[in-house]
């Protein structure tokens, strides 16, 4: 008897060791379903970590699924981005076919797990369906459809995060230790995608390059995302994810906030409080990105006042405009 149950508990660690394996690996059958990309109107979204993760399923890596459905799909991500951001040393990892299939025969040989996490992340949200759910609703609500690509990837370098160099060099690093893996590709496309609408019409300002122009054109992403999803997600929420707590301490601050910030609205250096705070420190206990925020609340006051689809018109108007129509100064001074 002792020997028949010594036997039957080897039997079950080995078991359970080997189902425990299994279940740490890629599923690769849920990548395998996933779409090489997904088109919506000019909006173009290729998952090139698809194959990034199918070259290593089987016992001999397969350089060629690299080359084919990693590199040449968005080769322009790889030569004139990528290649480029991170100098010439690391562009020879990303600008030629040999570089892009040597760092990704290493892949998977470092935080292995991390991105079978991740991974797993994408295969449970239906990636498919919530893509093409969002642009769908995406081009319905914009004035203008927008011409652009974005790759889901691993990268050996991270850096980018969510963005890119231009409308048609669009990156999600889903490696990168920064970014929300699910509320990037549930409420931050909606955000990215807005900016691509917005920027069209921003052109059309003098002070675009302004740090009130930029807070507007954040404020607005932010305000698009709320409206993407019919208002039913919090306002916090739609601002960089910020918890309640964060989101109190804005409140709090407001009055002050305003009026400090407000002397640098028409600066164009981009090195100012209001869109460095992080760096300069202006408001050290900011838990959040300030212009993100003030851009919100200049943006819901203008709503406010103005009507529940008002946001619309913040395509064709100045950021000067939607400031004093917003009457969010008035506002400020009655606090």
């Amino acid at each position: 008897m002792k020997k028949i149950s010594l036997l039957f508990v080897i039997l079950t660690i080995i078991s359970c060791s080997t189902k425990n394996s299994m279940k740490s690996d890629f599923d690769y059958k849920k990548i395998e379903q996933i779409s090489d990309a997904i088109q919506i109107e000019n909006i173009t979204v290729k998952n090139l970590f698809k194959y990034q993760i199918l070259a290593h399923q089987s016992k001999i890596f397969d350089s060629a699924m690299i080359d084919r459905n990693v590199y040449r799909p968005h080769q322009k991500l790889w030569d004139s981005c990528y290649g480029v951001i991170f100098g010439d040393e690391n562009g020879k990892k990303f600008n030629n076919s040999a570089g892009m299939i040597k760092w990704n025969r290493t892949l998977l040989s470092n935080d292995k797990q991390d991105l079978i996490k991740r991974t797993k992340l994408i295969t449970d949200i239906n990636l498919n369906k919530l893509i093409r759910k969002n642009l769908s609703k995406f081009s319905q609500l914009v004035p203008y459809q927008p011409k652009a690509k974005l790759s889901l990837l691993f990268t050996p370098i991270t850096g980018i995060g969510f963005g890119g160099c231009n409308a048609e060099q669009f990156a999600l690093e889903i490696n990168n230790p920064g970014v929300d893996i699910e509320y990037t590709l549930t409420k931050g496309l909606p955000h990215e995608f807005n900016h691509l609408v917005y920027e069209k019409f921003r052109n059309a300002d003098p002070e675009r390059e302004s740090a009130l122009s930029q807070t507007i054109d954040e404020g607005f992403a932010c305000y698009f995302t709320y409206v993407f999803f019919d208002r039913k997600i919090s306002q916090h929420e739609a601002v960089e994810n910020m918890s309640q707590q964060q989101w109190d301490w804005y409140i709090k601050n407001e009055k002050e906030i305003f009026n400090k910030v407000k002397e640098f609205f028409s600066d164009t250096s981009g090195d100012n409080p209001l869109l460095r705070n992080e760096k300069i420190k202006f408001f050290p206990d900011a838990p959040k990105t300030l212009n993100y925020w003030l851009g919100f609340r200049i943006i819901t006051k203008y709503v406010e006042k103005n009507g529940k689809d008002s946001w619309k018109d913040l395509y064709t108007l100045t950021a000067k405009d939607v400031l004093s129509k917003s009457g969010y100064e008035d506002y400020i001074t009655q606090l």
